[in-house]
């Protein structure tokens, strides 16, 4: 059977491979949030399945439901702390452990009106090519910490290991898009031959 359109034409234009060092976190509305990140990754994604029952057999099929991994970091923290005590801030303002008005204060915008949609923050991690240009992001919906590391001073330290935190967060959905905010989608086309 003959093959339609140009086999060449449907292969990868740009040889170029990703570099893992290229990529920075930005949070939407946490003032001085510079994180110096060491590690992140895009997280993974888990479809559930459902069973259909034949006489033979059960055979599983594509289910409805997606599950998605937590968003993780490990970050630099500056000498002022300001990164790591905004993370630790925001989940003492969440667990509210010492009152109401730790939690108060997550939910006060400017003008002083509380709006409980302030303890989530939309975020953005950047994908750089090797020019560390946007090639793409990955924009998080209503991220929220869940977890932050502590920091373990030890004075018999020979080498000076600056610190790193690691926090973790969930969110309700993420999308990877171009630069230009439009969803990435790859098409795979199967031909038969």
């Amino acid at each position: 059977m003959a093959r339609t359109g140009n086999f060449y034409d449907s292969q990868l234009k740009n040889r170029n491979l990703l570099s893992p060092v290229g990529f920075n976190l930005t949070l939407n509305t946490k003032e001085k949030a510079d994180f110096f990140s060491n590690t992140a990754s895009i997280p993974g994604l888990n479809l559930g399945t459902a069973v259909q029952t034949t006489p033979l057999r059960n055979i599983d099929i594509p289910g409805d439901e997606l599950l998605f991994d937590d968003f993780s970091i490990s970050f630099l923290v500056d000498e002022d702390l300001k990164n790591y005590m905004i993370i630790q801030n925001w989940l003492r303002g969440l667990g509210f452990p010492e009152g109401y008005q730790e939690f108060k204060d997550q939910i006060t915008n400017a003008d002083g009106l509380q709006e409980e949609k302030l303890q989530f923050v939309d975020g953005t991690l950047h994908i750089l090519n090797s020019n560390f240009r946007d090639i793409a992001m990955v924009k998080f919906e209503d991220l929220f910490p869940v977890s932050l590391t502590g920091l373990e001073f030890n004075a018999t330290d020979d080498d000076i290991n600056y610190f790193t935190a690691q926090v973790s967060f969930k969110y309700t959905m993420y999308n990877i898009v171009d630069p230009k905010g439009k969803a990435l989608w790859i098409l795979i086309k199967f031909r038969r031959c």
